[in-house]
């Protein structure tokens, strides 16, 4: 069996019921565009709180546009770079409503040409908001797969993907991005994969090229 069979079949059996994904209303595909865009350098826990307390105070692209400058920084202020995400969100939310009639777009080029809207941000909103199979490369989706020998090390961002979609079947696009973020966080971490302390911890490491090299560095 090959490595990318064995991956998948854990996958599927570890993370599989995890996964109930639907497409999702105009409004809430927004909220989910920004919420990604709060997200970029920051926590998982911090985006969440920013997210609620922006959208207790405005929900819709209207709404977000008649907040000025100033108070928007204010909402978002916890969520890192505030003052560039600030502008990111005006600049985004203003060409959905000039340029899209106030609708997210579904076609990734769209999506990437707004200001702030990078590859990962847009396969989010597609996988997450469309229901729009695409696999969204983050940190864990771009380590893991480097680490095991599915894609060359030096893979950009983009080759990590189109190689995760060439050797993955399309209809599991969606598992292999939870499985691999989840993964990342609890197994194949940054700094300390479990396997360095237990090689049975980890159920690639017979194949792992970075167990097997002792280089965990991506």
């Amino acid at each position: 069996m090959g490595k990318e069979k064995v991956v998948l079949k854990f996958l599927e059996k570890k993370y599989g019921k995890d996964i109930k994904i639907s497409k999702k209303q105009n409004q809430k595909i927004y909220e989910l565009l920004i919420e990604t865009i709060l997200s970029q350098r920051n926590r998982d826990e911090s985006t969440e709180k920013v997210a609620k307390k922006l959208f207790s105070n405005a929900r819709t692209p209207k709404q977000i546009m008649k907040l000025s400058r100033e108070r928007l920084q204010t909402l978002i202020r916890t969520s890192g770079p505030y003052k560039q995400k600030a502008k990111k969100i005006r600049r985004t939310t203003r060409a959905i409503i000039e340029k899209y009639n106030g609708k997210v777009p579904s076609i990734r080029e769209e999506l990437m040409s707004l200001y702030g809207v990078g590859p990962k941000t847009a396969d989010i909103v597609l996988m997450y908001g469309f229901n729009i199979p695409s696999i969204a490369v983050d940190t864990h989706c771009n380590r893991v797969p480097k680490r095991i020998g599915l894609v060359d090390r030096k893979a950009n961002v983009e080759e990590v993907k189109h190689r995760l979609e060439e050797i993955f079947p399309k209809n599991k696009w969606y598992l292999i991005n939870l499985g691999f973020v989840t993964f990342g966080k609890n197994i194949c971490k940054p700094t300390s994969p479990v396997c360095k302390k237990d090689k049975k911890s980890c159920p690639f490491s017979d194949f792992c090229r970075a167990f097997k090299q002792k280089d965990f560095k991506v």
